[in-house]
């Protein structure tokens, strides 16, 4: 059974003006940071035939089927908004909340100089 979508609420609109005009403030300030962050889904690592396509000169030999992968990744995006920096780190583990704050410590420790 597919769920009707909810409907709008009033304050919806004025809740992102504000959040609209709280980033036009802070991307003003020198001491302001604003990145974005986000994960995806799991990348299977493996001899993988990527359905038959390949992006070079000659098809690299693959496994006929993606039964059992070598390895998955996880992986996990922090954009620095301002700057347009964009950095992709990838997990062994699940997307918990330890991983996003190592990703987290380990861009800054990257970064923060910037």
């Amino acid at each position: 059974m597919q769920k009707k979508p909810i409907k709008p609420v009033e304050e919806t609109d004025a809740i992102f003006e504000t959040v609209r005009q709280e980033n036009a403030q802070s991307d003003q300030r020198p001491d302001s940071l604003r990145i974005s962050i986000g994960t995806k889904a799991k990348v299977n690592v493996g001899p993988f035939s990527r359905r038959g396509h390949s992006r070079g000169a000659c098809a690299a030999a693959a496994a006929d089927h993606d039964f059992k992968p070598e390895h998955k990744r996880v992986p996990f995006g922090i954009l620095d908004v301002m700057g347009g920096w964009l950095t992709i780190l990838f997990g062994t583990s699940r997307e918990t909340s330890d991983f996003i704050v190592d990703c987290l410590q380990h861009w800054w420790h990257d970064n923060h100089e910037r």
